[in-house]
């Protein structure tokens, strides 16, 4: 009974800590969902860049982990900044489908040119907790989850008090609610809309970069974002709670299903509860139900 215990709470404490990395990614998506209205499936790829561009730095320059994540934070936010500004802008008023193609082209460029640029082969890197592990409760549990569940935290903490106390996080949220109203009343849109593109491109890139220590820093990264729309989609479509807690169900889930169910189902339990939410509870857990009388 007693290893018992301990085996499911070392899967849910394993299931927190993945959870929290596609809740900060599911988080990124939706900020710009929410903003521009466009569902960036370019996401992943810019995880893919943060997370090279990491292990070029520590690697490849021999930074210290921290000086190289705000670095690539810093980089990739001002790639994301101008990708707004330069390509994404210019589809503003064009149907949903425009944005969903751009980000799908936009995709495969950025994947190619992280490929052309840093090679297609698999690498990895080394943080200060890489090997080491703690005893909570008992239980041994690896310093980098415990490391990845912090920061996700307090990342979260942050935006929140960003969204809530902050002149320019009030005027995010007023350009999210009503483009045209928050122009009419002096908000500069465009660039607002440019800095939560910057905004949700650190966040993916600090995901890319705790990620990649756990798995591989490798092209195939990208497919985190399938996990973190699964988990917008449970949480609430559009919900920035949702897109959290979501995030941290779906990890759980799949640790869980990896565990008890037999072998495979860990692999394809994100889509299984996809599949489930959408024919059971369209609008999620946290989600406004919307709907249209014929």
């Amino acid at each position: 009974m007693g290893s018992a215990v301990e085996l499911f709470a070392q899967v849910t404490l394993n299931g927190i800590a993945v959870g929290a990395i596609y809740a900060l990614v599911a988080l990124g998506i939706v900020l710009i969902y929410k903003a521009t209205e466009v569902l960036n499936f370019a996401h992943g790829d810019i995880l893919v860049l943060g997370a090279f561009c990491a292990w070029a730095l520590i690697s490849g320059a021999g930074l210290p982990f921290w000086l190289a994540l705000v670095i690539t934070a810093g980089g990739v936010a001002a790639f994301a900044y101008g990708l707004d500004a330069v390509v994404i802008r210019r589809i503003a008023g064009q149907p949903q489908f425009s944005g969903v193609m751009l980000t799908i082209a936009l995709a495969f460029m950025i994947r190619g040119a992280v490929s052309m640029t840093f090679g297609a082969e698999s690498q990895s890197y080394r943080t200060p907790w890489t090997g080491q592990s703690v005893q909570v409760l008992g239980i041994g549990v690896a310093n980098l989850s415990l490391v990845i569940m912090g920061v996700v935290m307090t990342i979260t903490l942050a935006l929140w008090a960003f969204f809530r106390s902050t002149r320019l996080g009030i005027a995010m949220q007023a350009a999210s609610q009503n483009q045209l109203a928050a122009h009419l009343n002096g908000v500069r849109v465009k660039r607002l809309n440019s800095l939560v593109w910057a905004l949700g491109g650190a966040t993916a890139a600090v995901a890319g970069v705790f990620l990649a220590p756990v798995t591989l820093v490798d092209i195939s990264l990208w497919l985190v974002t399938l996990k973190a729309l699964a988990a917008i989609v449970l949480g609430g479509f559009g919900s920035i709670p949702g897109a959290i807690l979501g995030g941290l169900l779906i990890g759980l889930i799949e640790q869980y299903a990896g565990v008890y169910l037999p072998h495979g189902f860990k692999d394809i339990a994100a889509y299984l509860v996809l599949i489930a939410v959408l024919v059971l509870r369209p609008r999620g857990i946290l989600g406004e139900a919307h709907g249209r009388r014929v």
